[in-house]
């Protein structure tokens, strides 16, 4: 999730557990401590995919935090003049605020690394969107409340018990849009195809689904209003046969490991050269997917694994017109917007053009 979301969420934990004794002070220390796990982003380890997949990692993970937490409350139960306060609740308070930050951050479709440093992919069960303005402003106007009033710890619980909801009303939109979805998947012979379902952008009402199959991957946006319309799957390119140049090498492995079959690959000149590009169709939007790296460039007539994995930028930017699109998808207007319009004509499968 985004930083301000996290150090609302530290926040309000904060609030709730030592409001009471600390007042304001536990609001601020929240929103700092929360913050901390996403240090890790000023961590350059030399190569995209490294910094992409790494991100998320070790200050993820829950027993380095677990252990991070402790100290901490060893250390305030031994020097802060707060002396009333009990090594137990100084650990919860450092704990919640801590572990809850990843654990937000596995309900989102990038995933995290929770059980570093065990070799495990990263867990991810998304729900949520990476920004999500219904989720964040009951947080917000908690502490805003609890500033002013001085009701810390109440107003926080509140804040901390509507978002929380909230995430229970995404679960069970997911879990609509999945029944939805499973008989088309039987009946085109897809049910057993690995499968991604999560929200579109800034919301838990329109949910977007992609399935692997092979060289094709399908793609559907399906609204939790959409009635008893059947939801469209709509053919692309995955490109897999250039899958076997990219696994390898190191950084086509990790991405595997990282985003396991939801990769797209294309080849086009790049600073010269014919480069091998693979895109990570998990994240992002159809046609706006933001992490793409380059894997190998041709050369004397073979392809050559890169030492150094460069980003390649996606140069679409969203616009305001794209974003009231998807508001009118997510209401139920299936004639608003489909799952590849804004893909490359090149990307959907046998040409077709058919709306969905």
């Amino acid at each position: 999730m985004d930083s301000v979301t996290q150090a609302a969420l530290g926040a309000a934990i904060g609030g709730a557990i030592l409001g009471r004794r600390l007042g304001r002070k536990a609001i601020l220390i929240g929103a700092v401590v929360a913050t901390l796990p996403d240090l890790d982003v000023v961590l350059d380890y030399g190569d995209a995919v490294a910094n992409i997949t790494e991100h998320r990692g070790f200050s993820h993970s829950l027993f380095v935090l677990t252990g991070l937490a402790t100290l901490m409350a060893l250390l305030c139960a031994r020097f802060a003049p707060a002396r009333d306060i009990s090594l137990r609740r100084w650990w919860s308070f450092f704990a919640l605020i801590l572990i809850t930050h990843p654990l937000l951050d596995a309900l989102t479709t990038y995933g995290t690394q929770l059980f570093w440093p065990l070799d495990l992919p990263p867990v991810a069960w998304p729900i949520i969107f990476i920004i999500d303005p219904l989720y964040t402003l009951p947080l917000l106007i908690a502490l805003g409340i609890a500033l002013v009033s001085k009701r810390v710890p109440k107003a926080c619980a509140w804040g901390l018990a509507i978002s929380s909801v909230y995430l229970v009303m995404a679960a069970g939109a997911k879990t609509l849009v999945e029944q939805r979805l499973a008989p088309v998947l039987a009946e085109q012979g897809l049910n057993e195809a690995p499968l991604l379902v999560q929200p579109s952008p800034f919301n838990i009402v329109l949910w977007r689904a992609t399935v692997i199959d092979g060289d094709r991957y399908y793609e559907s946006l399906i609204s939790v209003f959409d009635g008893d319309h059947e939801p469209q799957l709509e053919p692309l390119i995955r490109n897999a046969e250039f899958e076997e140049i990219a696994m390898a090498g190191q950084q086509g492995q990790r991405l595997d490991w990282f985003a396991g079959p939801f990769l797209r690959y294309e080849t086009r000149p790049l600073n010269g050269e014919e480069t091998l590009i693979a895109t990570d169709i998990r994240l992002g939007f159809p046609g706006y997917h933001p992490f793409s790296f380059t894997l190998a460039t041709f050369n004397e007539g073979a392809w050559q694994l890169v030492d150094t994995s460069q980003a390649v930028d996606n140069p679409r930017d969203i616009r305001i017109e794209t974003l009231a699109r998807l508001a009118a998808r997510a209401k139920g207007d299936n004639a608003a917007l489909c799952a590849s319009d804004f893909v490359a004509p090149e990307w959907i499968a046998e040409g077709t053009f058919n709306r969905c």
